[in-house]
């Protein structure tokens, strides 16, 4: 299978911060048919790495019960210079909540704030080059910023990452663009105002490909997930949203089949 087009800038790879790793295997491997490989505990924290097929698609790491923070899927966009980009972001109205930190023989890693309060991972390639599948059957397909402030968002990835816009609406009721045009897309930016929760960040969310998204929401239910929003027909595919059994919020899309022509 091709490896992804992953240029600087773009979304790269994901990972999961999870509480409980073992319920959270077993229900990713059921649902999505991913197996695992545990990284060396003093090298790599003990590291999960998630394959479907062979090619790695995801991470998993243990989220501490103390840390105080949520079950959460992260996106990573790649980068060349890990130490000028997080000087970018902080430039540009972001904040670094991990600084730039060599992972050994794979690359750097950091984590950060968008100017909206998103958080997102920063990748610099080493031996890790990212996910090697996508938009395939149990495998990442789609990152979308959902934030508040739409417009300060679109400069601030402009600005940082050298993001090519193409601006799919820009009506009141739904404001949309991607990073790159059409099946070239690589990620989007929602103007969530009138969407999010009252008090829920701004956050990127994380979509994964499905050949049937009804029976794939029908498996989660029955292995514990929860359905947040039900499936249902868009411009874009079938979709659904849900958490796993830990809380962490991941969303599904199946591509619809092509339009009859008249």
């Amino acid at each position: 299978m091709p490896k992804p087009n992953i240029p600087a800038g773009s979304p790269c790879w994901i990972d999961l911060m999870t509480s409980d790793p073992e319920k959270t295997k077993d229900f990713y491997g059921q649902l999505f048919g991913w197996t695992y490989e545990t990284g060396d505990e003093e090298k790599y924290g003990g590291y999960v790495v998630a394959s479907k097929d062979g090619a790695t698609v995801a991470g998993l790491m243990k989220n501490d019960p103390q840390s105080g923070y949520p079950d959460v899927w992260s996106t990573y966009l790649r980068v060349d210079d890990i130490n000028a980009a997080t000087a970018a972001v902080t430039a540009h109205g972001g904040q670094i909540y991990m600084p730039p930190m060599e992972v050994p023989e794979q690359g750097h890693m950091g984590m950060v704030g968008d100017s909206s309060g998103a958080a997102l991972g920063l990748w610099q390639f080493g031996g890790h080059t990212g996910y090697q599948v996508s938009r395939e059957n149990g495998t990442p397909a789609w990152h979308e910023l959902h934030t508040r402030d739409y417009d300060a968002a679109i400069a601030f990835y402009k600005d940082v990452f050298g993001w090519d816009y193409e601006v799919v609406s820009d009506a009141p009721e739904f404001r949309y663009a991607t990073l790159g045009s059409g099946d070239d897309a690589l990620a989007g930016i929602f103007d969530a105002s009138s969407d999010l929760p009252e008090g829920a960040p701004a956050s990127w969310q994380v979509y994964f490909a499905v050949d049937d998204a009804d029976a794939t929401v029908a498996q989660a239910l029955a292995l514990g997930g929860v359905v947040v929003e039900d499936a249902q027909d868009t411009p874009y595919g079938r979709m659904a949203s849900l958490t796993d059994p830990t809380g962490a919020m991941f969303r599904i899309m199946q591509d619809l089949p092509a339009a009859p022509e008249a």
